[in-house]
């Protein structure tokens, strides 16, 4: 009933934000000029979360996610922390190289499951997926939305993108990592029986997705366009579906939620902008590349993201981050700072839906009340690693 309940309600503001939109540019709030070069710049980016949204669930429908987390079971040797350890492993990697929204959705089932079969409590193994799959995308453009947006204006390709970001994103990851493991201690220690393995339903298929899978992590930092590198991807995918489990390919593979909020923020934040927006936030946002600045910086993202969504906080704050260090600082902040409530990023609602969808329960207030504390602590530490590197 829950599950249903916010499966409507995300269909609601989806319906209402693309109505909003529709009128704002209908009627000209929006100019027609403004609204095609919006277009021109997030095509690409929407390009990209359908593609890698369609490899991840073809990967997850081959077994691809199952198979790894059982492998990790069995490579934590019954030791509960050593699978912990694993755990916050691939949620990073799965955030940094796949997308957060990725890894709330489809490696929080994967862990959750593995945590009830080995008799581990799951919660913290859950909270660990949607506070690394946010924290953990700083990393590459393809880590978030936001990356991609401000990609073109930070560096030339993935590779130079993470040199300006990887020790802010290194930081942020270990500082989430220790705040969870000290949370949670008590939970993580003591053995564990692995599950029996899980048999593929196609040998082929799975072995298939795997190396496609694989191939595409080195092949999103090569520099070339990663729509495309995920639209080959998704094509190969689709293909070896269509001839082996036909079944899997339905239209709820493309994330058309998603999209429609994605769509429904860019134009509603661009005619926001266009009539003034950046006038009142420019005394809020102030400047320069000292770290105070930065910390001020990182903190209006953090708390716009909380308080709207970290895709709209960005959006409005943009323009304000007018140097490559400012820019990184308003990405710490609403990268790293959706934390607290449950808005304050969509991974977080697609987490939240799977965890109610798998019979776990969790508890808002405890949740919000950590990620005040993560917050606290996580964002003034990357942000001013941030000034220190330069």
């Amino acid at each position: 009933m829950l599950a249903f309940a916010a499966r409507r309600l995300g269909a609601l503001l989806t319906v209402a934000l693309l109505l909003a939109a529709a009128a704002v540019v209908l009627t000209g709030i929006l100019p027609a000029p403004e609204f095609g070069a919006l277009l021109t710049r997030v095509a690409p980016v929407l390009a990209f979360v359908v593609a890698i949204t369609v490899v991840a669930e073809l990967a997850s429908a081959a077994g691809v996610f199952t198979s790894l987390a059982e492998r990790l079971a069995r490579w934590g040797r019954g030791r509960v922390w050593v699978l912990w350890m694993l755990v916050l492993a691939l949620a990073v990697v799965s955030t940094a190289f796949l997308s957060l929204d990725t890894t709330a959705v489809l490696v929080t089932p994967v862990v959750v499951v593995l945590a009830q079969h080995v008799g581990i409590p799951p919660l913290p193994f859950a909270l660990a997926t949607v506070w690394l799959a946010n924290t953990a995308s700083l990393f590459l453009p393809v880590s978030n939305l936001t990356n991609l947006l401000a990609a073109d204006a930070l560096a030339e390709s993935p590779a130079q993108f993470l040199a300006a970001s990887w020790a802010p994103a290194l930081v942020g990851v270990v500082a989430t990592a220790g705040i969870l493991s000290l949370v949670h201690r008590r939970q993580l220690r003591g053995r564990f029986e692995p599950a029996e393995p899980t048999p593929a339903r196609d040998r082929g298929l799975l072995v298939f997705a795997a190396i496609v899978t694989a191939l595409l992590l080195p092949a999103l930092v090569s520099g070339i366009e990663v729509a495309v590198v995920a639209g080959v991807a998704a094509v190969l995918l689709l293909v070896a579906f269509a001839m082996r489990e036909r079944s899997a390919l339905r239209l709820t593979l493309i994330p058309w939620q998603a999209l429609g909020i994605a769509l429904g923020l860019f134009v509603l934040v661009e005619a926001a902008q266009v009539h003034g927006l950046q006038t009142v936030l420019a005394a809020a946002t102030g400047s320069g590349d000292d770290p105070l600045s930065l910390l001020h910086l990182a903190a209006v993202g953090a708390l716009g993201s909380n308080a709207l969504n970290n895709l709209p906080a960005y959006l409005v704050l943009e323009p304000h981050a007018d140097s490559p260090t400012r820019l990184m600082a308003l990405l710490i902040g609403t990268n790293l700072g959706p934390l607290v409530t449950p808005w304050a990023s969509l991974a977080t609602l697609l987490w939240h839906q799977r965890l109610v969808a798998l019979g776990v329960t969790l508890s808002w207030p405890r949740f919000m009340a950590l990620g005040v504390v993560a917050v606290a602590v996580v964002v003034p530490l990357a942000t001013l690693t941030l000034a220190w590197v330069g």
